[in-house]
């Protein structure tokens, strides 16, 4: 079942002023380096007269809740995408847990701002928000132009990341954790997932969360998702046990589903891609 009502998501607007659960799109008030890497895809509308329309949630997160929007010109019918809305909370979230690990080998340049953060205050947990944000941008900037299979990162305002929607209309693509398929099926994601992840380790990177749960199938095709805490294998003191702890996870899953997956024989091949 999908999540949401086809009518609202086939929406065309009686004026052209913003309605309930509407705002003017909001890529013109980005600058390019809050935008996507070039060239922008053709499905993606970038007209000022868009507007952003809220179809509902998708899930929600400990730190990040994902909406669905659609951004479309009134009455201009081939003038439409499906947008991800990836919200990260502000100063009352406290599940940034696990951010410190993570960040070792980020600079932050604002001193007021990393003491802030190191304290756990109002004002650090809404930079710590915000970083999260930006280092999920970043990555999958980084991983889009690398040709990795990712959603295209279209924008970033403040908190708020808009990517390409993963699914068919407003239905999203399942997780990787909620498919139960045959070894053939299984033995061929695996395969995929093994060329993102050299992939990453030859740009130097390791996933740092890897699990089923971050792992869309959509067509046939993995896309990895997730990504706020992309770790530099080698700047990072901790690199090397995230990449070793992501091969154990994902190679765990797919032994469960009859793949001969070797954990130590990959996370071995993978950083030798590294150092």
């Amino acid at each position: 079942m999908s999540l949401f009502d086809e009518s609202t998501a086939s929406l065309r607007f009686s004026t052209h002023q913003p309605g309930p659960g509407q705002r003017w799109s909001t890529w013109p008030s980005t600058t390019p380096t809050q935008r996507g890497p070039r060239p922008h895809p053709d499905w993606l509308v970038v007209s000022a007269a868009a507007f952003d329309t809220e179809l509902g949630i998708v899930k929600t997160g400990k730190e990040a809740d994902l909406h669905l929007l659609e951004r479309a010109v009134p009455d201009d019918p081939t003038a439409t995408c499906l947008l991800a809305a990836k919200r990260y909370r502000g100063p009352g979230t406290t599940d940034f847990h696990r951010s410190a690990a993570y960040q070792e080998g980020r600079r932050m340049r604002n001193t007021r701002d990393t003491r802030a953060v190191a304290r756990g205050s109002a004002h650090g947990r809404a930079v710590s928000a915000e970083r999260w944000a930006i280092a999920e941008f970043e990555g999958l900037c980084t991983l889009s132009q690398l040709g990795l299979p990712v959603p295209y990162p279209v924008q970033i305002s403040g908190t708020e990341i808009l990517m390409e929607f993963i699914g068919d209309g407003t239905r999203a693509a399942a997780r990787l954790a909620q498919h139960r398929p045959g070894r053939a099926e299984a033995e061929d994601w695996f395969e995929q997932v093994v060329r993102i992840l050299h992939g990453l380790a030859r740009a130097g990177f390791a996933h740092g969360d890897l699990s089923a749960y971050n792992l869309l199938v959509h067509r046939g095709q993995v896309v990895v998702i997730d990504l706020p805490q992309l770790v530099d294998i080698a700047a990072n003191p901790n690199g090397a046990a995230m990449l070793q702890r992501d091969c154990h996870i994902i190679c765990d899953w797919f032994a469960r589903h009859g793949v001969a997956a070797d954990e130590d024989l990959l996370f071995t091949d993978l950083i030798s891609e590294v150092f």
